[in-house]
């Protein structure tokens, strides 16, 4: 039996021991249990948007100090890192956890619910972590206490990873996954592997979700501004209108979709977010922006929805007298989530044994995007999901992550803990065995 096992079992005699929850796992999670629940709530309360999370990454680094560690901060404007050195030789492993909220009004009864306020893209709006980042923040918090804990025990090193923008840095700035790496998250540490969850509102609680392979979408944005020619509403004639032919390409995107794509290969998505144009009920505008995401798994199909996509908005603001300037992408999107095979197979039996088997279910493909998939091109990466619904509701009529209404059930900080720990001190004892890439 492994020495840290030993030394669990040795010091948690009173504990239970059962193939679902290891003693050593089970205990750690628990005493840290309290002050994850208590992060995650003050986190909530205190929603900060992408690359503005001040107040997020100096709760992070205060922590990571008082354990002892030595953070790096300002890391891709805040992005926290620490490393723990334990204290026999082994692997060395990088776990994520991203902190950045969205521009969502709260609709949750909560205590803690967020009240704060916000302008985006010029409107009022309400900041809330609606897609549960305060909880994958706060669980990889305790995640941090626990392995400080096991360190004279440790083998290996583990990189502790708090990014922010993972939603995306705002118009004209960078951020996220892609600016940590830039700025050298893993000069000096290159992980063997690195490992990242999400809560997700489509599992019940007590659920942990893995699969193999591509995982979750390639993500790009685009923008579209149609130009037209201002006139009163009641001569159209006199100008031409670039409300209608904003609606014609909103509508003959989806031919792209329905009718140019194979998508018996892989499913691929067009969706237009936002259309803002005009003033006045009586006044044509001169200009309508349309802003949307696109979503695929495969390259070849992802290159040719973007040149699809700009044929169609060119020809149809053409045959309307209007003109188009259309990004497509806007900027460098997110990559495919590809979770390595073999490294996918050592992971799946460690999340079996901290919740149970019958617990661990096979994730279909997931059309959201996430940029962890820039650490996992960089090393072999496996992404996994823990159940966020109550168990009362179903969870496919839940509201969804990004939902004003998304609920967190909180027994998946504990799901969320136990499973990180599981996962990260069984790959560290058995050692980095090179995955095959599949």
């Amino acid at each position: 039996m492994p020495r840290l096992a030993l030394l669990a079992l040795a010091c948690l005699s009173a504990l239970p021991a059962t193939a679902a929850e290891p003693p050593a796992v089970a205990a750690a999670a628990d005493a840290v249990r309290g002050k994850v629940v208590a992060w995650r709530r003050d986190i909530h309360e205190h929603p900060e948007l992408s690359n503005r999370e001040t107040r997020t990454a100096a709760l992070v680094a205060a922590h990571l100090r008082e354990l002892g560690l030595e953070p790096t901060t300002g890391i891709a404007h805040h992005g926290v890192t620490a490393v723990l050195k334990g204290g026999r030789p082994g692997p060395r492993i990088a776990l994520r956890a991203d902190m950045d909220a969205l521009p969502v009004t709260e609709r949750v009864d909560l205590p803690f619910a967020s009240k704060v306020t916000t302008t985006y893209r010029g409107q009022e709006t309400g900041v809330m972590h609606a897609c549960g980042h305060d909880a994958h923040t706060a669980i990889l918090m305790g995640v941090a206490e626990a392995l400080v804990g096991m360190r004279e025990d440790l083998p290996g090193e583990v990189l502790f990873v708090f990014q922010p923008a993972e939603e995306g840095a705002p118009e004209g700035e960078q951020g996220g996954a892609g600016l940590m790496l830039a700025e050298g998250v893993f000069d000096g540490f290159e992980p063997d592997a690195v490992f990242g969850l999400h809560v997700f509102s489509t599992l019940a609680a007590g659920k942990v979700g893995v699969r193999s392979g591509p995982t979750m979408a390639a993500s790009d944005r685009f923008t579209m501004t149609v130009n037209g020619r201002q006139t009163h509403g009641s001569r159209p004639w006199g100008g031409v209108d670039p409300i209608v032919a904003a609606a014609q390409i909103v509508a003959d995107s989806q031919v792209v979709v329905s009718r140019q794509m194979d998508i018996s290969r892989q499913p691929v998505v067009v969706s237009y977010g936002a259309i803002q144009g005009g003033i006045r009920y009586n006044i044509i505008p001169d200009s309508v922006e349309l802003v949307g995401t696109i979503r695929t798994f495969d390259e070849d199909m992802r290159a040719e929805v973007f040149e699809k996509l700009a044929h169609v908005a060119e020809h149809v603001a053409a045959a309307n007298g209007a003109t188009v300037e259309a990004r497509i992408p806007a900027d460098e999107g997110n990559p495919v989530t590809f979770n390595n095979g073999a490294l996918t197979a050592r992971v799946r039996p460690s999340l079996e044994k901290a919740v149970g088997a019958e617990n661990v279910v096979e994730m279909p493909l997931i059309m959201g995007a996430e940029d962890f998939s820039m650490y996992a091109q960089r090393v072999p990466g496996v992404f996994f999901f823990v159940g966020a619904t109550p168990p009362d509701r179903d969870p496919e009529t839940a509201p969804s992550n990004h939902s004003p209404e998304f609920f967190l059930d909180e027994s998946a900080l504990e799901v969320g803990t136990r499973s990180m720990l599981q996962v990260a001190l069984d790959y560290l004892e058995a050692g980095a065995a090179p995955p095959d890439g599949a």
